[in-house]
């Protein structure tokens, strides 16, 4: 009987919570174009059929997908994890927060169309990595487990190149904007992409020479909001839409490079 009673309970709730969180305006997200926004898109599809309207506003310019929260042009966005946020308020005079736990980690890779393992690589040969710090300091944390280079100890996610400190192949470290990594193939020859760009420009995550897969909690994407706008019962509905078997099973399925994060089940 308790848990029959407390399964009831839930369901009044629900029925209570959403009542008010679909009422008024849709739920506006903001979200990258590719695969993040594929997932949003299915998740607002599911609340959909629940009877609310959620819509997915798509950008590819990341400081904008802040900017439109930090406006109030948009409601949330889905698209960075908490390293990249503390960055992004701490340099853009933001105050933007994690609206709750659960999330996907979209992995980063080396990837090359020149050679087929990390062996071929040759002396003066280029690396494209990110012009962006964090994903910047993620390549280089990549190159030195692929034994390539050696970086400052200690350092975690705040080495740049100018912490390399034995580079015995005299690799050439280029800095490119996130989104042009992938299209540098055809020039250096090895590069860091996200998979966030990688899926959407035809890459295929598994033709990675070596990829990093880590589950860390500052490296999970959830959504983000204004802290007067966390607790609203449009976005709290929604994340609940978010948090269920069905959104788990599509990112295992249609986006399987991806790794699900903080679900309940």
């Amino acid at each position: 009987m308790g848990i029959l009673r407390r399964t009831v309970q839930a369901a009044g709730l629900w029925l209570a919570f959403t009542a008010v969180a679909f009422a008024g305006e849709p739920l506006k997200i903001a979200t990258s174009a590719g695969p993040v926004g594929q997932l949003a898109s299915f998740a607002a599809k599911l609340a959909k059929e629940k009877g609310q309207d959620v819509k997915i506003v798509e950008l590819s310019d990341w400081v904008a997908l802040n900017e439109v929260v930090n406006s109030g042009e948009v409601d949330a966005n889905l698209f960075q994890h908490a390293t990249y946020l503390a960055l992004q308020n701490k340099q853009r005079g933001l105050n933007l927060v994690q609206a709750d736990k659960v999330g996907v980690i979209a992995p980063v890779g080396l990837f090359s169309k020149k050679i087929k393992t990390l062996d071929e690589i040759k002396s003066g040969d280029s690396v494209a990595i990110p012009n962006e710090p964090l994903n910047g300091a993620r390549g280089l944390i990549l190159l030195e487990r692929a034994g390539l280079i050696k970086l400052t100890p200690g350092k975690g996610f705040s080495v740049s190149k100018f912490d390399i400190i034995d580079n015995p192949k005299n690799l050439k470290i280029v800095e490119l904007d996130p989104a042009q990594t992938y299209r540098s193939l055809d020039d250096v020859t090895l590069a860091l992409v996200n998979i966030t760009y990688l899926i959407p420009a035809g890459g295929d995550p598994k033709s990675a020479l070596i990829i990093d897969r880590t589950v860390d909690d500052g490296l999970v994407l959830r959504f983000t909001a204004r802290p007067d706008k966390k607790d609203d019962p449009r976005l709290k509905a929604f994340i609940q839409v978010f948090n269920s078997p069905e959104v788990k099973q599509f990112i295992e399925e249609k986006i399987p490079a991806f790794i699900p994060a903080g679900f309940n089940s």
